[in-house]
């Protein structure tokens, strides 16, 4: 089954591009959204997360904050 990853991110962010990279390395299809480019995405990053730093990453409602290898692993087996 294939899990809904939505990715937060900020241009120039360099975690933010280790994430999609990451994320591309194992095939795995994201929706991102540049939070300053989006306002809406960037309320909707903050409500979720209680965050306002990129990137946040939600994989089927779980939710890492920054680029965590091992997190994303888990989230995706899950």
């Amino acid at each position: 089954m294939t899990k809904k990853v939505i990715i937060y991110t900020v241009a120039g962010c360099p975690k933010c591009y280790s994430a999609k990279e990451y994320l591309k390395s194992k095939n795995i299809n994201f929706e991102e959204f540049d939070v300053r480019k989006n306002r809406e995405k960037a309320n909707e990053m903050i409500e979720k997360s209680g965050q306002r730093s990129a990137p946040v990453i939600d994989i089927e409602g779980t939710l890492i904050i920054g680029f965590k290898q091992e997190e994303i692993e888990n989230a995706l087996k899950m």
